[in-house]
């Protein structure tokens, strides 16, 4: 209730402060919605200034501009920044697609492989140790197998 009431006795140039007081909090806090709720509260505050206005049509006022504004940026925002690392925590997805020879055989569907630094489990079909192998596909740390 404090923040209406500081609002009703402030009129428009509270709502101007406080575009300029989450324009700045986006320069210390970034991530963009801080900027479309600062520009909404400006406009309001414009608003307010050249036309009176009963403060709960500022509140909706404010509201509406700050979900379009929202709205039409995430619509409109394009795809975010592409990795250089996609598979960053997900160390089995990466040997997906690469062949490799099986250090010991596969049993019952279930044998190892030797990758890099790491013994991986493996499930595919029974093979001989020595055989060639392609990842087909990972869950969690068992890679699935397929012969090659």
């Amino acid at each position: 209730m404090q923040v209406i009431d500081f609002i009703a006795s402030h009129g428009a140039w509270s709502w101007v402060v406080a575009g300029l007081v989450l324009l700045a909090l986006e320069l210390v806090l970034p991530g963009g919605v801080l900027i479309w709720l600062g520009g909404a509260a400006l406009v309001t505050g414009a608003l307010a200034l050249l036309v009176s206005i009963f403060w709960p049509l500022q509140f909706v006022i404010f509201g509406v501009l700050a979900l379009v504004s929202i709205g039409l940026w995430l619509k409109f925002r394009g795809p975010g920044v592409a990795s250089d690392r996609p598979f960053l925590n997900q160390r089995a997805n990466r040997f997906i697609g690469q062949e490799a020879v099986l250090d010991e055989p596969i049993r019952d569907g279930i044998g190892r492989l030797a990758l890099d630094d790491t013994v991986w489990r493996v499930q595919g079909p029974d093979l001989a140790a020595g055989s060639r192998v392609r990842i087909v596909d990972a869950d969690g740390a068992l890679l699935k197998v397929e012969a090659a």
